[in-house]
């Protein structure tokens, strides 16, 4: 069974820390791009960060370039956002997909490309 269940989302103060994993189960992750995403309430699912299989680069949407580092242990069916200097406007659901295509760079951007996702883990940031 197709799995992808995230995890280390929580309550923090802005200026904070967290990691977020992606594990992966049931054939989904290996050789694919992942990405994390993320839908505050009242708005739409937005792209945060994806990493190719293997080679290639990744990608960060504007608002947490700098901040965020998304990074995968392949060997682990795993993938991770580290999120530094946390702001209360990344408090979100924060989800990580599958890209059933290849890509690199602001190529795997597009929020349609992604086939599997996970159920998501709350994080909530306070000023």
């Amino acid at each position: 069974q197709v799995q992808l269940v995230e995890s280390g989302g929580g309550l923090v103060q802005a200026g904070d820390s967290l990691r977020l994993s992606c594990a992966a189960s049931g054939g989904v992750y290996s050789g694919y791009p992942m990405g994390w995403f993320r839908q505050a309430p009242g708005k739409e699912r937005e792209f945060v960060a994806s990493v190719p299989w293997s080679a290639g680069r990744t990608a960060y949407a504007d608002a947490v370039k700098g901040r965020f580092t998304i990074s995968r242990d392949n060997a682990k069916n795993t993938v991770y956002l580290q999120m530094n200097d946390l702001k209360p406007e990344d408090t979100a659901v924060y989800y990580c997909a599958r890209r059933g295509y290849a890509c690199s760079g602001n190529g795997c951007k597009d929020i349609s490309r992604y086939d599997y996702w996970g159920q998501g883990t709350q994080v909530t940031v306070s000023s």
